[in-house]
């Protein structure tokens, strides 16, 4: 018998293993939205079923396709979805439709060129700097998520608004946590499909989280507005001045406020969720962990990473997408359908409810080998340009693809590259944690690593 080096499967959830009734669905995404994917998601294409309306789960590629590219216009977002999100985003970017969304996106898109990501990394290079100092002085065993929001909230303030002036990190994150625990998850109201004006436990406990976001980005608005600028063209200057090059639309106050909310929640929870995954992965998988580690000294030696470090590091670039393949930031999608089409050969009527369960394509036994292990060879070249386009959604695809994701990758690269350059991780004193999902895929109790200089 070969005596093999024995490589940890990394936390996942068990699925039920067949759909769940009414109740035991709301029971579980409340409690954990993964829980809700059956069992059967994980090896079939489709998977329908019955809950007051017709449900389908789409794991196939050509599915997945005419859904967000060939007949996106059929697919719209789910109210429910839309219900949860709109109290802190309003109708930004995010959660419009039809011209409303493409204004917007025409107005915002030229923020998030190369060129322009490209142009920011400096202020990534300052903040990866600032976290491995942290990390140098936090002791033996510190809390990694706590510290990768900390740095990618440092990067989106000075990207967005030059600083935390305006902001208390601690009060504006434990809002976001508050809001995902409360207006963030489902309510049986929600299943039943009973009316919007019947008012949903969740979002009447959120109100105070919601009025603390607020509260925070419009005073950040309004001294910017006095100030006349910030004199750096960050994010917030751009958008006051942003006009519609098609209509000539300036965003009003309100739409300003929920664009700003949207881009300074998603722009640092999401990077940090793949860099807090990426860390534990690594503590977990000793080689994979020395491959990276050698590679970014070779690249950066004690300095922080950089931009130009991106084209010489690459297998950290595998590590973070392999991270967001096992726990993509957002693990479920769900769409609405308009009008009647064919999904994987099944009739889809209007009214149906069709759910994207990224976690579940992500570990897909038709189209993974060995879909729960850690394996950053998934995203060698080679194997990237097999691949259907469509197996691999953390940033989403098709025109609402995320405006973001090449901010969010080279965050994460300057960051891990860095990081991994100065110290060794590995596994810490408390259980692995179990990834939960309400309305991003955290890890249920942080992750507490045990943390060495090089």
């Amino acid at each position: 018998m070969l005596n093999r080096p024995f490589k940890p499967i990394p936390p996942t959830v068990a699925p039920p293993p067949r759909p769940l009734s009414l109740f035991q669905t709301v029971r579980a995404a409340r409690r954990n939205v993964l829980e809700v994917i059956p069992a059967l998601a994980f090896r079939r294409p489709i998977v329908s079923g019955r809950l007051g309306a017709r449900w389908h789960m789409v794991q196939d590629p050509d599915a997945l396709r005419r859904i967000f590219l060939d007949n996106v216009d059929n697919y719209p977002k789910s109210e429910v979805m839309l219900r949860m999100l709109r109290p802190a985003v309003g109708n930004s970017l995010f959660t419009s439709d039809g011209e409303s969304w493409r204004w917007q996106r025409r107005t915002v898109a030229p923020v998030f060129t190369q060129r322009n990501v490209a142009a920011l990394a400096p202020v990534m290079t300052a903040t990866a700097e600032r976290t491995a100092q942290r990390l140098s002085r936090g002791g033996t065993h510190p809390e990694v998520l706590a510290e990768m929001l900390s740095a990618t909230f440092d990067v989106i303030c000075d990207v967005a608004l030059s600083g935390r002036e305006h902001f208390d990190a601690k009060v504006y994150g434990a809002a976001i946590t508050r809001y995902f625990e409360t207006v963030g998850k489902a309510s049986i109201l929600d299943f039943l499909q009973l009316p919007d004006w019947m008012p949903r436990p969740g979002a009447v406990l959120g109100r105070g989280s919601v009025r603390t976001m607020h509260a925070m980005v419009a005073r950040a608005i309004e001294a910017r507005r006095r100030a006349g600028g910030s004199g750096r063209d960050d994010l917030l200057d751009y958008m006051l001045k942003a006009c519609d090059p098609e209509s000539g639309r300036r965003m009003t106050p309100t739409e300003l406020l929920h664009n700003m909310q949207f881009f300074i929640v998603a722009g640092h929870e999401t990077t940090a969720l793949a860099l807090s995954w990426a860390l534990l992965l690594l503590a977990l998988h000793p080689a994979a962990q020395a491959r990276a580690r050698d590679e970014a000294r070779a690249a950066v030696g004690d300095r922080p990473a950089g931009a130009e470090d991106a084209a010489v590091t690459p297998y950290v670039r595998q590590v973070i997408e392999e991270s967001m393949r096992l726990y993509p930031p957002v693990g479920m999608l769900a769409r609405n359908v308009r009008e009647s089409d064919t999904l994987c050969g099944r009739d889809i009527w209007p009214g149906d409810t069709v759910f994207l369960p990224i976690f579940a394509l992500h570990r897909h036994e038709m189209w993974w080998t060995a879909p729960d292990a850690f394996d950053p060879e998934n995203f060698a070249p080679e194997a990237v340009q097999t691949r259907h386009r469509f197996l691999y959604l953390p940033f989403g695809a098709g025109p609402r693809v995320c405006v973001g994701a090449n901010f969010a990758m080279m965050q994460a690269q300057i960051i891990l590259t860095t990081l991994l350059a100065r110290f060794r991780f590995g596994p810490g004193p408390d259980p692995l944690p179990v990834p939960t999902m309400s309305m991003t895929v955290r890890p249920d109790r942080g992750i507490r690593l045990t943390v060495t200089p090089n």
